[in-house]
């Protein structure tokens, strides 16, 4: 493991390649279903300031990427709310906890991103527990491998939809009221957008959806000052790949096919979110930023 996330060394052994065992746990997932754990920063992220005084919001932000982009706004300087499921409480309250070690603000919110009137109270809530928003990560994402086309259920499809797609539309059109010049929206998109695995059909629809609307919204949002920019991860290991997002028996394969032949920990998208929200950054709209190990993206 690394010391800190500036330590020079071979990125294919920085972590380890790790060998999950082929087995389902139930949806959402969390950090307790991950055998091996997986690496947030939490004792490696060393903040330089990059954010300081900065409001985030976080969705999915108890675990995985959202919780390695939480940890690291705030040893950059910034305040954070982060939104989850109700059933992901311990792991959210973890991260929140993290937060305030930083000595920053920790807003922390449970619902369903999937329903319209939940989003509209999110930013509220962030927009008055932290005092304003700037940062707007929309991350959360429902991922579920179904072999055939025709065993995807319309409520899977609707639902996985609407947390991926329609929350990120609901989110981003509530938050622009609040968002002043120098803002940043950064949108979870997926290495799934451009090489689609056969058992993501659905999933994968809505990262292609979001690169698109990413890169429209930018061109839009550019003149008022507001950026707007995605992160493309490849294969990561969080509670999404266990719980339904990849089949049980290829979890012992899974992140080998890259070309640095491993998955990658969720501490190595962090940096990637904190320079797209950082003013380092200015000069970079309607991006889509890929930390995929090595897999090819246009």
């Amino acid at each position: 493991m690394p010391e800190n996330q500036y330590t020079f060394d071979n990125p294919v052994d920085r972590y380890p390649s790790i060998e999950p065992p082929a087995e389902h746990v139930d949806e959402p997932g969390t950090e307790k279903d991950l055998t091996p754990p997986a690496d947030h920063g939490e004792t490696s992220y060393v903040g330089s300031g990059r954010l300081t005084g900065r409001k985030a919001l976080v969705t999915g932000g108890d675990s995985g990427i959202g919780a390695a982009a939480a940890i690291a706004f705030a040893r950059e300087g910034a305040d954070v709310a982060i939104v989850y499921l109700p059933e992901e409480e311990e792991d959210a309250q973890r991260i929140a906890g993290l937060i305030r070690e930083a000595g920053r603000t920790a807003v922390t919110i449970a619902g369903d991103l999937a329903e319209r009137s939940f989003t509209d109270e999110v930013i509220s809530r962030t927009v008055s527990e932290l005092g304003g928003i700037d940062i707007l990560v929309n991350n959360a994402g429902k991922q579920v491998a179904v072999e055939s086309l025709t065993d995807i259920t319309d409520e899977q499809f609707d639902k996985t939809m609407k947390t991926n797609v329609y929350a990120m539309f609901w989110l981003t059109r509530a938050a622009l009221p609040h968002l002043p010049a120098g803002s940043s929206i950064i949108n979870t998109t997926s290495i799934q957008a451009y090489q689609p695995s056969e058992t993501l059909v659905d999933y994968a629809t809505t990262k292609a959806a979001i690169n698109t609307f990413t890169k429209g919204l930018a061109q839009q949002l550019a003149p008022k000052g507001i950026r707007v920019n995605a992160v493309a991860p490849g294969p990561i290991w969080t509670p999404l790949q266990p719980s339904g997002g990849q089949p049980a028996e290829a979890l012992p394969e899974f992140g080998k096919q890259t070309p640095l032949g491993r998955a990658g920990q969720p501490a190595e998208l962090a940096p990637a979110y904190v320079f797209l929200a950082s003013s380092e950054s200015s000069y970079v709209i309607g991006e889509t930023l890929s930390v995929t190990g090595g897999m090819p993206t246009p």
